[in-house]
């Protein structure tokens, strides 16, 4: 019995010596920033280009490319992209510098019902093959509405320069990886 009892203990002891892994490991609050930051970024750009339609001759141009934006007034396409820009910037900066992180969630509402309106517009024009792509966008913002409401909420807090600097990374990458190709691509390629 002793000889047992000392294999247990060596046992437990060889196990206490080893190291613990720090793997990645997959979280729902790592999932909600993961969502937020591709979604944020998804619908940040797609909102400065319908905010570009706001000049006319790109307006004139917009539907060879989207036929949907014929069907369209021009004051609403670009007041639907000043929405999804808001929103997508919603989705991170309340979030990252915790400064009324309430209005993540919020921000995410605005973005579903904006796809859930858009799924059913195409739905009436027969243009059932964008409605995939709506349900996605708008199930995604759902989901992140729940996690940053009830699942995972992020507490408010004062502010801090590391935050704001981040903020401000998050603002600059914006502007460098979505506005200003969006901003090139409508204005110096034909449709």
């Amino acid at each position: 019995m002793n000889g047992h009892v000392s294999v247990n203990l060596l046992s437990v002891k060889n196990i206490e010596q080893q190291p613990e892994r720090r793997g990645t490991r997959f979280t729902l609050n790592g999932a909600l920033w993961s969502l937020q930051v591709l979604f944020g970024f998804f619908f940040a750009g797609s909102g400065f280009g319908k905010v570009l339609l706001y000049d006319g001759a790109l307006y004139a141009a917009a539907p060879r490319a989207v036929a949907w934006y014929a069907a369209v007034p021009q004051p609403l396409i670009v007041f639907i992209g000043v929405c999804e820009v808001l929103g997508g910037v919603g989705l991170i900066l309340p979030a990252m510098t915790r400064v009324e992180p309430k209005l993540t969630p919020l921000a995410a509402v605005g973005l579903t019902l904006t796809m859930v309106l858009a799924a059913g517009f195409h739905i009436t024009r027969g243009e059932y093959a964008l409605v995939p792509a709506n349900l996605l966008l708008g199930g995604v913002a759902a989901f992140i509405v729940v996690g940053r409401w009830r699942l995972r909420p992020i507490a408010p807090a004062p502010i801090a320069t590391s935050r704001v600097l981040k903020s401000l990374a998050v603002l600059v990458a914006l502007a460098l990886l979505t506005f200003a190709p969006t901003w090139y691509t409508m204005t110096n390629v034909q449709f």
